[in-house]
């Protein structure tokens, strides 16, 4: 039986055991402060009263546009113990997506982190008949009628009792990113999280001693179960990262014991230290990579020669603790979803003796599927299916779920549901996969996959993953459906580019020339070559387009989750891709006709 069967399970169950232990740490006036779990109990209780003077009750909606912050999580909360259905959004999203989601859900308020989104959104008012009220997270609003203040709100709530939901009573709506069409509305019932978050306590070895440095957007099913419901359970602690850019510096200052990623941002520690390594002398290269083989050997069960042993350890001390140190030197924990890790680099990180736990998932699954965890571990799958949950691959490879886990439904998609769902209650992931000792290896998305001419399967995306370990490569988009080879689409990192270039005498004021520079074209040549050496020969990428402006959300190309839009990308570099194909179609004229003759 499940440990929790609601949030509202969760809520009670932490603030009453834990309720001196930190919770949430945010940094002001470069020093951080930490407030607890009784404080946040009292916050929740108090918002919660504010909503219901509202008029909120059971099975109204509250959407919210906001990135990680304290107040989210209040709002979550308070809302789950009024049994409304929580709709969180991401600041970066444009407009028009906001109002689509605020409509489409049917949204009662809708919570904003500043005034000036409350300006954007004020319309939504008279424009979405079933929205009644806005209320701004900013410390600076003051109420108007039409835009109400957290603060405020929190200050003339009355007492309002907690409710217990039904354990399948909708909990959130969680819109997935959308990489084609408009965003489809995931509906999460309290058991679909709650069952989730009792899983990880089965399986992981998380304790209320444990502290993690909060970047992934609680917006995403990944961040707010895996890390804001998981750990808030386990009465553990969270400190609020200030922004993107300065990951590093805090987890320096944090010093957590835990981290929850998507590959990019492991893939950025994996270049610079990386990077860092190519500078050191020959012996520490190879003392390094003995220490790398040996923590493998280790990995398998094996036991190390007495040499081994001693370099390991030398290593560790003169350069895995230092490395270590960066991220505060208490990190035993990383763990990895949202898309494939590379095996180089969950190898990389597990060597410097940070365990990796690779997992996988959907918004549609809450999100674990399946996770790889103490005694069921292999790098290079995303390991076995959580418990309660059960794992079936299709005759055509699909990766279908069974378990509580699974949603109720897509928001107003019937036929979409009639799609995904297998006559016993199974989803239809969209993922290719395939068992091996029960554990589940991804080999592609159904969509994603194309056909070249010769007949050959492509999936792109691990081949994206592994340009993308080049330092010089900042995103990486593969393509060659129905064409008779593949090519890359790629930005660079200017940074490290212009670095280079200046070594190498390359004029680096201009980027449109920059990447036009035959010494630089030959350098991304060979770094595609190296990074993509293991793949099949028919994978090969045989040709590259350099271009300047990253994928974004800002301009499309990436959704909110950081996840390729293909068809925007080709339809903004369509024709560049074209032109590569083009021209290496008119240089194989004269080899032909030379053939004929």
């Amino acid at each position: 039986m499940a440990k929790f069967e609601t949030l509202v399970d969760i809520f009670q169950s932490s603030i009453k055991t834990f309720p001196d232990r930190e919770l949430f740490g945010t940094k002001k006036n470069g020093e951080w402060r930490w407030s607890t779990y009784l404080e946040f109990g009292r916050s929740v209780d108090r918002f919660r009263a504010g909503l219901a003077d509202l008029g909120y009750v059971r099975g109204d909606k509250v959407a919210i546009i906001s990135n990680n912050r304290i107040e989210w999580a209040v709002a979550a909360y308070a809302c789950f113990g009024l049994g409304v259905a929580f709709v969180p959004m991401y600041e970066a999203q444009l407009a028009k997506e906001w109002e689509f989601i605020v409509r489409d859900c049917e949204a009662k308020g809708l919570i904003v982190a500043t005034d000036a989104i409350a300006e954007k959104t004020r319309g939504f008012l008279e424009s979405i008949p079933s929205v009644k009220h806005i209320i701004s997270l900013d410390p600076k609003t003051k109420a108007d009628g039409a835009v109400h203040s957290f603060e405020a709100l929190l200050q003339t709530g009355k007492k309002a009792a907690t409710i217990r939901p039904d354990r399948d009573d909708l909990a959130c709506i969680i819109y997935t990113s959308g990489t084609t069409g408009n965003p489809k509305g995931v509906m999460l019932s309290h058991y679909n999280i709650a069952s989730n978050v009792s899983a990880v306590h089965d399986v992981f070895p998380m304790s209320s001693e444990d502290r993690s440095l909060s970047f992934l957007p609680w917006a995403h099913v990944f961040g707010q179960t895996c890390e804001l419901h998981a750990l808030f359970s386990m009465g553990a602690s969270m400190a609020m990262c200030e922004a993107v850019d300065k990951i590093l510096d805090n987890l320096a200052e944090v010093k957590p014991t835990l981290l929850f990623s998507v590959p990019r941002i492991f893939n950025r520690i994996y270049g610079a230290v990386q990077k860092q390594m190519s500078t050191k002398p020959g012996v520490i290269k190879s003392m390094v990579k003995v220490a790398m083989a040996a923590r493998r050997k280790q990995r398998d069960g094996l036991e190390l020669s007495v040499g081994e042993g001693l370099v390991t350890m030398l290593t560790d001390k003169v350069v895995f603790s230092k490395v270590r140190a960066r991220f505060g030197g208490r990190m035993r924990y990383a763990f990895s979803g949202g898309a494939a890790i590379s095996t180089d680099v969950a190898e990389f990180i597990d060597g410097l003796g940070i365990t990796v736990y690779e997992g996988y998932g959907l918004t549609e699954t809450s999100p674990i599927a399946t996770a790889n965890w103490p005694e069921n571990r292999r790098i290079g799958s995303v390991g076995r299916a959580l418990p309660g949950v059960r794992i079936e691959i299709s005759p055509e490879s699909e990766i279908i779920v069974h378990g509580p886990n699974v949603m109720k439904g897509y928001h107003n998609r019937p036929e979409e549901n009639a799609a995904v769902f297998t006559a016993d209650g199974g989803f239809r992931t969209g993922d290719m996969g395939k068992l091996e000792d029960g554990f589940l290896m991804i080999t592609g998305r159904i969509k994603e996959q194309y056909k070249l001419e010769n007949g050959k399967y492509v999936v792109p995306t691990p081949l994206e993953e592994q340009i993308k370990l080049s330092p010089y490569v900042a995103n990486v988009l593969v393509y060659g459906d129905n064409r008779p080879f593949n090519i890359a689409l790629v930005v660079p990192a200017f940074e490290a580019v212009k670095t280079w270039a200046a070594e190498n005498g390359v004029d680096t004021k201009d980027p449109e020339k920059l990447i036009a520079n035959a010494k630089v074209r030959e350098l991304f040549k060979k770094e595609i070559a190296t990074y993509t050496e293991k793949f099949k020969g028919f994978e090969d990428v045989k040709d590259f387009a350099l271009v300047v402006e990253d994928f974004t959300t800002e301009n499309g190309m990436l959704t909110p989750s950081l996840k390729l839009k293909r068809k925007k990308v080709m339809e903004v570099h369509g024709a560049a891709i074209d032109a590569i194909y083009k021209k290496k179609a008119e240089a194989k004229k004269p080899e032909a006709t030379a053939s004929s003759n």
